[in-house]
């Protein structure tokens, strides 16, 4: 698959409705088009952290769905490409298009907004470009549910969609909702594509919708994200818990603990029996018993590599500080204590998704983040416990 630069005129368009996406919370209407957000209006405008901005309009999990006998499919967009100078070239965001849940083809697209972020300030300024064409073709003529998972790690407007013959919404049919919120690693960190995020394989395995709340670097018992799960409709809900906390070092283990049950007291204001997973961090070795926060290791940047370390004192744990250690404890007991009176509420351990034997065998190439091949890992594990006839979303 490959990008042109203009349509095809023997193509009909097919207005960009909001029938058509999935896995966003909300759809903005820009001069382009239409930009999926993970987080609701009344959410974003209770936010300062350009961070959080930047996550959450990045459609990890949203996809394209419609039923269609079209063998030509195109896709206008406007991607806002990420560039960190010193730093290795990121890949383009990748679009995946599976017909009848198999991957049947996959493009990048090319051009687009360009933002700049130094690593060492967090500034970041953004320069404009042109609208790229994604081009499908060669599929069958047959009648077939097609999904465009979109990438997961580029900001997407959504201009135009052609095709050689008429769509239809399909909806998520009828699939359980699957409602995840957590960290870069659930947000998509350096899976391959979009979906092949460690979530989105285990959707698929599990054979549920995905709605994938899962925020690089932003996974911090906001209120406001809380509000957006306790809102939105599900069936299943998980929340992994516990990294960003103490790679930003924004909490001692004082508030730590209330923070948690006001997060779990909010979701189960709209969701009060609904199976809610609440999961503790992997294993990351910088972290284990060292608190934040967590820099980038500027000496691997001058060598053109990404890396990060572990800024803060183990001695400072005495004071609160947060380690993964003391944040694993703390959540299995928030949940012990509270499951006494709320049965629908399970705990999993992160390290029995990945765990320090993995750490030698699929180390994590920057110090923080899985690559492809343990998000394949992780989403396996994960589909294997949870989806289990006696798992806490057994169907």
């Amino acid at each position: 698959m490959n990008t042109e630069p203009g349509p095809i005129p023997s193509l009909t368009p097919t207005p960009l409705h909001p029938d058509l996406v999935l896995g966003a919370l909300e759809l903005e209407r820009t001069a382009n088009g239409l930009l999926p957000h993970r987080l609701p209006a009344r959410a974003r405008v209770q936010n300062t952290d350009p961070q959080l901005a930047m996550a959450e309009a990045q459609p990890a999990g949203v996809r394209l769905r419609f039923r269609t006998r079209a063998t030509v499919v195109e896709l206008d967009t406007l991607p806002t490409k990420r560039v960190y100078p010193g730093a290795p070239p990121r890949p383009d965001g990748v679009y995946e298009l599976y017909a009848d849940g198999r991957l049947a083809a996959s493009a990048v697209a090319r051009g687009g907004n360009v933002m700049t972020v130094d690593l060492a300030t967090g500034s970041a300024r953004t320069e404009p470009g042109p609208v790229a064409t994604l081009r499908f073709a060669g599929l069958s003529g047959a009648e077939k549910d097609v999904e465009i998972w979109l990438p997961h790690n580029e900001t997407t407007e959504l201009v135009a969609l052609r095709t050689d013959a008429p769509v239809a919404p399909v909806g998520a049919g009828d699939r359980r909702v699957w409602l995840h919120h957590g960290s870069s690693i659930s947000h998509g960190s350096d899976a391959a594509g979009p979906s092949t995020t460690w979530p989105a394989l285990a959707s698929r395995l599990g054979g549920v919708h995905l709605v994938n709340l899962g925020f690089g670097g932003s996974a911090l018992l906001d209120p406001f994200t809380a509000r957006a799960l306790r809102d939105t409709p599900a069936d299943l809900i998980s929340l992994k818990l516990g990294i960003n906390l103490v790679n930003t070092d924004l909490l001692r283990l004082r508030a730590f603990g209330p923070a948690v049950h006001g997060f779990l007291d909010t979701i189960r204001e709209g969701h009060p029996t609904t199976p809610l997973l609440v999961m503790s961090p992997i294993e990351c070795p910088i972290h284990e018993e060292t608190p934040g926060p967590t820099l980038p290791d500027m000496s691997a940047l001058s060598s053109g590599r990404l890396s990060f370390r572990a800024a803060g004192d183990p001695a400072d744990t005495a004071a609160g500080k947060l380690t993964l250690s003391t944040v694993r404890a703390e959540l299995a007991r928030i949940v012990a204590q509270r499951s006494a009176d709320d049965p629908h509420l399970f705990h999993l351990d992160g390290r029995h998704l990945y765990g320090p034997a993995d750490t030698t065998a699929l180390p994590l190439p920057d110090n923080l983040h899985p690559d492809a091949t343990t998000h394949r890992h992780l989403g396996e594990r994960f589909a294997r416990y949870a989806f289990a006839p006696d798992g806490p979303f057994a169907p």
